[in-house]
């Protein structure tokens, strides 16, 4: 049986929470969708997510908190995140921050399985 990476999804929009768990079944990638940082820390998932797609902006702990709070935990796992409120400045600061990539919704399905590609090392 062929193993496939966990990306887990962190969005506390439902409907990205629906819509983008296929695309990346779709790709290959087994998932795990969470409606906010705190259900994902408290998951058994942490230790197994290869990649986490994560939204900037959440209800309660921000993405970025979670991203500092992984790194805290010595638990770094490589992230994408992903707004729909931002600019320049919020992809430059995440990035130096250590995120993989930010996309801004909405985004092409070729640029998320690039920006998976580059967290997971598999170019």
């Amino acid at each position: 049986m062929v193993q496939r990476s966990l990306v887990s999804v962190v969005d506390d929009d439902q409907s990205v929470r629906e819509s983008l768990p296929d695309l990346l079944r779709h790709f290959g990638f087994a998932v795990q969708a969470f409606s906010s940082a705190e259900a994902f820390l408290a998951s058994e998932f942490v230790s197994l997510t290869k990649c986490l797609i994560l939204d900037v902006a959440l209800v309660g702990m921000s993405g970025p908190d979670l991203q500092r709070e992984l790194i805290r935990r010595r638990q770094a796992i490589p992230t994408v995140f992903i707004t729909a409120h931002g600019d320049t400045s919020v992809r430059s600061r995440l990035l130096a921050l250590g995120a993989t990539e930010c996309l801004f919704k909405p985004f092409s399905d070729d640029a998320l399985l690039d920006a998976l590609t580059k967290a997971l090392g598999t170019r």
